[in-house]
C-alpha cells in the first residue's frame, strides 16, 4: 500500500514562513553549496559593528536597516559569504537578502569594488533561493574576488608621505602695511633668486626682501603661490608668520616730548 501523500494547506500552497530566522533557515536549505543560518546572540555585543555598517547594499536593504531597525538573521556559506536576511518593510510575506561586507579586510581594499547590492525576494523558500542563487551570488563572488585581489597588490592603506627633511628654509614675514618680505641676512642665498623672479624686491633702507602692497590680493596669491612651489622643489622649507609688534619706536605723528605743547603755549601767552 503506497504511503499518502500529504494534503497541502489550505490555499493550495506551501506554508511561507513569517519571521526572518524561519525563513533564512529555508532559504539556506535550498541554496547551492553549503549554507546556514548562523545563531547571533540578542543583544550584540558592545564592539559589534551595525549591520548597517556592513552591509554591501546602496538600496532598500540598507536604508530598511537604518529607518526601521527589523529583525534580522545571518546566513553563512560554504566560502565564508555572509547574507543578511529582513523582513521588508510594508510588504507581508516579502523579505530582503543583502550580502554583507567580509570584515578581515580595511577599507582601502573596497575602493573602485562595485556594490553587489541585495534583492527583495517573495517568502517562498524555493522560489527566493533561485532568484538569490542567479541575482545575488554571483555579483556577491565577484566583488569578494576584486576585494582579495586589491588587498594582495595593496595591502597597507595609501597613506599620503610625509614631508622631506630640509636644511634650509624662508620665513616670510606679513608685515602691518600690508608688506610681505624678510629680511635679506634671513634668506638663503639658493633662495635669492626665486625670490627677485617673483617680483621680490631688495629695499637696501630695510634691508629686506619686499613685496609691495601696490599689487592686488589676487596678483600676492599667485606670486606668493609660485615662490612657495618654485622653493620647495629645491628643498627648502616656506613659512609664513606675522610681524612682532615694534613697541620701542614712538606711535607715527606722536610729538617728541609729552611737555613740550604746553610749553609752547605757556610762552606764546607770556608774550603777549
Amino acid at each position: 500500500m503506497p504511503a499518502p501523500v500529504p494534503s497541502a494547506p489550505p490555499g493550495g500552497t506551501h506554508l511561507i514562513p513569517d519571521t526572518p530566522s524561519t525563513f533564512a533557515t529555508a532559504l539556506a536549505a535550498h541554496l547551492p553549496g553549503q549554507w546556514h543560518r548562523r545563531y547571533a546572540g540578542f543583544p550584540p555585543p558592545k564592539d559589534e559593528p551595525h549591520v548597517a555598517d556592513r552591509i554591501w547594499d546602496c538600496g532598500p536593504a540598507h536604508s530598511a536597516l537604518l529607518d526601521w531597525a527589523p529583525p534580522t538573521a545571518f546566513l553563512e556559506g560554504p566560502a565564508g559569504e555572509q547574507l543578511c536576511v529582513i523582513p521588508r518593510p510594508r510588504r507581508p510575506r516579502e523579505f530582503l537578502v543583502a550580502p554583507l561586507q567580509p570584515e578581515e579586510f580595511q577599507p582601502h581594499h573596497f575602493s573602485g569594488v562595485e556594490e553587489p547590492n541585495g534583492i527583495a525576494v517573495h517568502g517562498d523558500p524555493v522560489r527566493a533561493a533561485a532568484h538569490v542563487a542567479r541575482r545575488v551570488l554571483p555579483r556577491y563572488a565577484a566583488a569578494l574576488d576584486a576585494v582579495r585581489r586589491n588587498a594582495r597588490l595593496q595591502p597597507e592603506p595609501p597613506y599620503r608621505p610625509g614631508a622631506s627633511e630640509v636644511t634650509e628654509s624662508v620665513t616670510l614675514i606679513w608685515y602691518a602695511d600690508g608688506v610681505v618680505g624678510a629680511p635679506y641676512a634671513s634668506v638663503p642665498a639658493a633662495a635669492r633668486s626665486v625670490l627677485y623672479s617673483c617680483y621680490f624686491q631688495y629695499s637696501p633702507l630695510e634691508a629686506a626682501f619686499v613685496l609691495p602692497a601696490s599689487y592686488r590680493t589676487e596678483e600676492r596669491a599667485v606670486l606668493l603661490h609660485s615662490v612657495v612651489r618654485q622653493l620647495t622643489a629645491q628643498g627648502i622649507g616656506v613659512t609664513f608668520r606675522h610681524a612682532a609688534p615694534s613697541s620701542s619706536l614712538p606711535p607715527r605723528g606722536a610729538p617728541a616730548a609729552l611737555g613740550a605743547p604746553s610749553t609752547a603755549r605757556q610762552s606764546s601767552a607770556a608774550r603777549r
